[in-house]
């Protein structure tokens, strides 16, 4: 195991490398990441957000949630659905979010595509009809996956139910933080 496979902290807690010594990747990572989340709005959130991530740092975005929850209405997709040109044009101009048309129009797209997922059991439903089963816990950061089958299968059904910026690798990352998968090393305080 290298040195930054896990880190531990002021705190005297270990943890997945990848956190380093940054306070809102730690709180994120003890808090959230890897832990079960479930409901059409919240996962909405979390598929809305890995989109805007799509090159950038995940800590960008977590820096900005606040704002982007702002700026989003809290992530309603029903209220979302409803957007049009004026709410594009007032968030190309919001600092508070990453200003980037395309994702943009493709939350708006997603929003009402997770709408029309309603009548199928939901988002909810349907995210975690691909959870993987368990697998052995990765003891180095070289051992998690960007993609894999599930993923790939995942991405390719909300890509045919409408959605878009939900490609296999940030579908794998949306996995990783909603629960569907514990990529918590052993030794991170977090693997259970």
């Amino acid at each position: 195991m290298t040195r930054a496979d896990l880190v531990t902290g002021d705190d005297g807690l270990t943890r997945c490398g990848w956190v380093g010594n940054d306070a809102e990747y730690r709180r994120y990572h003890d808090e959230e990441w890897g832990r079960p989340l479930h409901g059409d709005r919240a996962l909405f959130e979390k598929v809305s957000l890995e989109a805007f991530q799509a090159g950038l740092s995940w800590i960008t975005i977590l820096r900005r949630r606040p704002g982007f929850r702002a700026a989003f209405d809290g992530f309603d997709p029903a209220v979302i659905a409803a957007w049009g040109d004026e709410q594009i044009e007032a968030l190309m101009l919001d600092e508070r979010i990453i200003r980037n048309r395309a994702k943009i129009v493709a939350t708006i797209g997603n929003a009402r595509a997770t709408l029309d997922l309603a009548d199928d059991g939901g988002l909810d439903a349907l995210i975690w009809s691909f959870a993987p089963p368990r697998t052995p816990r990765p003891r180095v950061l070289a051992d998690l996956p960007a993609v894999t089958g599930e993923s790939t299968a995942l991405s390719a059904e909300l890509r045919r139910r409408g959605f878009r910026f939900v490609g296999p690798t940030t579908m794998y990352a949306l996995m990783q933080s909603a629960g569907l998968v514990d990529d918590h090393l052993r030794g991170c305080h977090r693997a259970l």
